[in-house]
């Protein structure tokens, strides 16, 4: 099953970063995807490819918040 992440969408992933969490905002995509941690504000740039495995579920959407009428 593909996992549908979009800019903006807060994610959970594998390994919790050493702050002590493991739940990161995605700011930046294309080939390579930045993430942001909740807790410290820390980023980190890792491949598209390298984040698909390492993504365990979304948590918070951003097209949840839309409000298109």
């Amino acid at each position: 099953m593909e996992k549908i992440f979009r800019l903006g969408d807060v994610v959970t992933m594998k390994k919790p970063h050493p702050c002590g969490t493991n739940e990161w905002e995605i700011i930046r995509m294309g080939m390579d995807i930045r993430i942001k941690c909740i807790r410290c504000g820390r980023s980190v740039l890792m491949p598209r490819r390298e984040f698909e495995r390492s993504l365990k579920k979304v948590i918070r959407s951003m097209t949840a918040l839309d409000t298109t009428d």
